[in-house]
């Protein structure tokens, strides 16, 4: 059965950083392309960072510059620096994982940043 367990998020300031983690058990890590989606309330998820079993690394256009998603194939780990938050960035944030057909989702991680 696959898991996919997020940690990290919380509650900042504007202009601090969070990093989190999202670690996958049950599956082949190292084949599958991870990446990070949010959620904030009443709007529709959307993907903020995806990167590739080959390490290539895509971002949506407000978090470019700011975030850096990374992964640990040693640790079946990825992972979702965020760096100068902003209130706007207030969201639960997925982990997903995609390998061939299947997607898989974590529980979410709330992460809000006051101004």
């Amino acid at each position: 059965q696959v898991q996919l367990v997020e940690s990290g998020g919380g509650l900042v300031q504007a202009g601090e950083s969070l990093r989190l983690s999202c670690t996958v058990s049950g599956s082949i890590f190292s084949s599958a392309d991870m990446g990070w989606y949010r959620q904030a309330p009443g709007k529709l998820r959307d993907l903020v960072a995806g990167i590739t079993s080959g390490g290539r690394a895509n971002y949506v256009e407000s978090v470019k510059g700011r975030f850096t998603i990374s992964r640990d194939n040693a640790k079946n780990t990825v992972y979702l620096q965020m760096n100068s938050l902003k209130p706007e960035d207030t969201a639960v944030y997925y982990c997903v994982r995609r390998y061939r057909s299947v997607t898989n989702w974590g529980q979410g991680t709330q992460v809000t940043v006051s101004s």
